[in-house]
């Protein structure tokens, strides 16, 4: 259990650390795709070093399915989490220490997420909520497919990938994105500490990034586990059935 909470820890850390950072350094023209590649990068490199450990969450929304799905104990769940609240605020602690003497905090922040004035396309706080939901669902619904069966293991690292920066390329204009209520509140905490670009007002609005998240998650875990039921009852219904035939075709027979 240590040993998974470290990995969770780390894998957060630097999730943040690199995917802030390249927020943070937009200005030297990284630009959406840029940002969108670092957050989805990250979660490449972090999937084949913890997956076998933890199996790299490095995100609250995603345990939290993983707890309703079956595979997390309460006692894992709490760890982790904890684990990766703490692993989010040492990387924007990390990434505060080396951008400190550069213009990119005063200037571009430490890659916090945000609504109204806060986003590049003023988007309400009802529709931040709204977004972070869908992209959240998206993302953890992809997570909860892709490791539902071991035969995916090898691809399921790009997948996760690909689907983490498929959702912020629609979120970060909206929001920011978030879609991990620990990656929004080390940055806006840290953010808000050392009084970089918007950190008290993205700190006042991490309300949304922390339950809307959650949410999306939630109901990613619910959709799908409703859905592999269905599909696996099916089966389960036929084999039912085959004894049954089986035995009225004998008993004519005799």
């Amino acid at each position: 259990m240590l040993k998974k909470c470290l990995a969770e820890f780390l894998g957060t850390a630097v999730l943040v650390t690199f995917g802030c950072g390249v927020a943070a350094t937009n200005g030297l023209g990284a630009g959406y795709v840029g940002i969108a590649l670092a957050f989805g990068l990250v979660i490449v490199a972090m999937a084949y070093s913890i997956g076998n450990v933890s199996g790299c969450h490095v995100n609250p929304a995603v345990s939290t399915a993983m707890l309703i799905n079956g595979k997390l104990t309460p006692a894992e769940f709490a760890g982790y989490v904890i684990s990766q609240f703490f692993g989010a605020t040492f990387g924007a602690f990390i990434l505060y220490a080396m951008l400190t003497g550069t213009p990119f905090l005063s200037e571009n922040g430490m890659g916090t997420n945000g609504y109204g004035d806060l986003s590049a396309t003023n988007i309400t706080a009802a529709g931040a909520f709204l977004a972070e939901i869908v992209l959240t669902f998206v993302f953890v619904f992809a997570i909860c497919g892709v490791t539902s069966k071991e035969k995916f293991g090898n691809p399921t690292g790009l997948v996760i990938g690909a689907t983490l920066t498929l959702v912020h390329l629609l979120g970060l204009p909206l929001t920011g994105t978030s879609v991990n209520p620990a990656r929004s509140f080390g940055a806006a905490f840290v953010s808000m500490i050392f009084d970089c670009k918007n950190g008290y007002a993205a700190f006042s609005q991490l309300w949304v990034f922390i339950i809307a998240p959650l949410i999306g998650g939630v109901l990613a875990a619910v959709t799908y586990k409703w859905l592999d039921s269905e599909k696996e009852s099916e089966p389960a219904k036929a084999a039912a059935k085959t004894p049954a035939k089986a035995s009225a075709k004998t008993n004519k027979k005799k």
